[in-house]
């Protein structure tokens, strides 16, 4: 009669824990947000995939115009624009990071190592550094130009893809909250205190008079 009598009980508890956890976040039907890509849609790919979509098409860009024209152009242009926009707009919600801040970085390694590799050296370490110097001071306007893509769309994703009350966006705006509202009482009290003392100074003054005008004046 025990053991029957536990059954029905353990399984209504088991019921009320799973139904009293939190849901995934969702808006808007799609995946849930944190495993979404910017589309809600599709479901985002882990950081390594994304980094790694970014890194063949920049390295193939690079291998394929250095090998036509021997610097930077055309086709590392496109292909690195276009990883890096996919590899920011693909990720999942949560592993966002990695893919805002890799633009600089995939050409400062990729572009010295493809040259050193595939492209003509010189004999000297001058002729070295310059045949390596001429692409990246080539690749930076277009650098400047995938970096702000990046950027652009992951503050988006950041600030339209909420995650909860406690995501970053969210920590921040209580922050700024809590400051703005710490200063506040701070001035009402000033405020305050200005008729306090006045008001003081006024009744000590009166009490003064009225002790002046009841003493009897001596002859």
């Amino acid at each position: 009669m025990a053991g029957a009598r536990r059954g029905p009980g353990r399984a209504t508890g088991y019921r009320e824990r799973v139904t009293s956890r939190a849901p995934s976040p969702r808006s808007s039907g799609g995946w849930p947000v944190t495993e979404r890509s910017a589309l809600a849609t599709v479901l985002g790919i882990p950081p390594l995939a994304a980094v790694a979509l970014a890194v063949v098409l920049t390295a193939l860009g690079v291998f394929v115009d250095v090998l036509r024209i021997g610097t930077l152009g055309v086709v590392f242009g496109i292909a690195y624009v276009v990883g890096c926009v996919l590899a920011v707009g693909w990720v999942r919600r949560r592993n966002l990071f990695g893919p805002m801040v890799q633009p600089p970085l995939l050409v400062a390694v990729l572009v010295p190592v493809i040259v050193l590799l595939v492209g003509k050296t010189g004999p000297g370490l001058t002729e070295t550094v310059l045949m390596i110097g001429a692409p990246l001071v080539n690749g930076f306007p277009i650098m400047a130009v995938a970096t702000g893509l990046t950027l652009l769309i992951g503050l988006l994703r950041l600030i339209v893809q909420r995650t909860g009350p406690n995501d970053a966006v969210s920590r921040l705006g209580r922050l700024g909250v809590r400051g703005r509202d710490r200063d506040l009482p701070e001035e009402d009290e000033d405020e305050e205190d200005e008729p306090r003392v006045s008001g003081r100074r006024g009744s000590v003054g009166a009490r003064g008079a009225g002790r002046t005008s009841g003493s009897p004046r001596r002859s």
